[in-house]
């Protein structure tokens, strides 16, 4: 049997191996000039907008919540297809989560509803860009302008996306990456906060890093309620040398991307009832290539077929978040987002990652094919 294909694997450079080395033999480990450097590298990145890094990119969206001042009483809309921590950082800031079903063809959130679903109590919209392909920013900040709604991008997967020839970050209200070991810009673990100002900069700051204010050599007070949320300068240094290879990894990821649909062919939908993604290469940065399965089909047997007998790995990205037993006991349950149950159920996460070959591609499909029987 073929060696094992995961559906992602980060890819680590001896340069950037070496330079991890050179901070551990530097003395100082955690937050300081890799760090800082970090955050100078990605404000350039973004147009000059003020950033900060953090040690996830959950922790982000929750100080942004927290900085757009939502809390009890509050209602926050976002998607039911993404990762857990996109609506769970709502219930922790003491806001309540509203869902929007998602459009069955970008599988982003659906605006149609979103603007359906704002009421008095709405104060921000946690839209998320699924596999790197950006929401309709247009669309979605006419909503906010309109309705005067905080938006809190969950851009996890879209760092190096576009929208119109802008970067996302770029623009916009407050925007928050992952730098989680899959994402396209990895610190193993990490993420980094895009912010309109330096006063918001500055007490998320204060978020990270329990609140704390330092003056002079020996002066310290706290005025607001933080956490322990900082990034290490080993993790710095890692992203510093990742976003040094960001284009060449994007590109590769589009040529991937190119590849899978050119080896699926232009039948394969209408011979399997199965569907592909929307074939983006002006805006999505082709952070995932995730297909929905068949009506039919279990998904579960359809990877445990894909990993037993062609070895290669699938990942689900998402379920749908709003009939976990937490949020059942919420009030939610099966019916009230048709979409989104649907697409959660089928989707697949096929492997997609720059150190990829062609025939790896091909590879995939060819499984694909054959556990779909055709």
């Amino acid at each position: 049997m073929s060696e094992f294909l995961p559906f992602t694997r980060p890819y680590i450079d001896e340069e950037t191996i070496a330079a991890v080395g050179d901070v551990l033999r530097s003395g100082w480990i955690t937050s300081g000039p890799k760090v800082q450097a970090f955050e100078k590298a990605l404000s350039e990145f973004f147009g000059g907008r003020p950033v900060r890094t953090f040690n996830s990119g959950t922790c982000t969206m929750e100080i942004a919540l927290r900085i757009a001042g939502i809390g009890a009483g509050d209602e926050v809309i976002t998607t039911p297809i993404s990762w857990v921590a996109t609506s769970n950082i709502i219930i922790e800031v003491g806001a309540t989560p509203v869902f929007a079903d998602i459009d069955p063809v970008t599988r982003n959130i659906d605006l149609d509803k979103v603007e359906a679903a704002i009421t008095p109590r709405t104060k921000a919209i946690i839209p998320v860009d699924l596999s790197g392909l950006p929401v309709d920013r247009d669309r979605l900040y006419a909503i906010a302008a309109k309705h005067n709604l905080r938006v809190v991008e969950d851009a996890a997967q879209a760092i190096g996306a576009l929208w119109h020839g802008k970067r996302i970050g770029s623009f916009g209200d407050f925007v928050s990456f992952s730098f989680q070991a899959n994402k396209n810009l990895t610190t193993t673990e990490g993420g980094c906060l895009v912010l309109n100002n330096e006063e918001e900069a500055r007490l998320a700051e204060k978020y990270r890093l329990q609140g704390v204010t330092r003056t002079g050599f020996d002066g310290m007070d706290v005025d607001v309620l933080g956490g322990k949320y900082n990034m290490t300068d080993v993790a710095a240094v890692i992203g510093l040398n990742q976003l040094a290879q960001l284009q060449s990894i994007t590109a590769r990821r589009h040529a991937l991307a190119k590849h899978y649909f050119k080896t699926f062919g232009a039948d394969f939908e209408q011979l399997t009832g199965a569907q592909l993604p929307v074939a983006d290469f002006e805006h999505s940065n082709w952070h995932m290539f995730e297909i929905v399965l068949p009506e039919g089909i279990k998904r579960a047997d359809f990877m445990a077929t894909m990993k037993e007998q062609h070895n290669i790995g699938c990942g689900v990205h998402y379920p749908p978040i709003h009939l976990f037993q937490m949020y059942r006991a919420r009030g939610f349950k099966e019916g009230m987002f048709p979409v989104a149950e649907s697409v959660g159920s089928r989707i697949v996460t096929l492997p997609l990652f720059p150190r990829m070959s062609e025939a790896d591609v091909e590879r995939v499909v060819g499984a694909v094919r054959k556990a779909l029987s055709i």
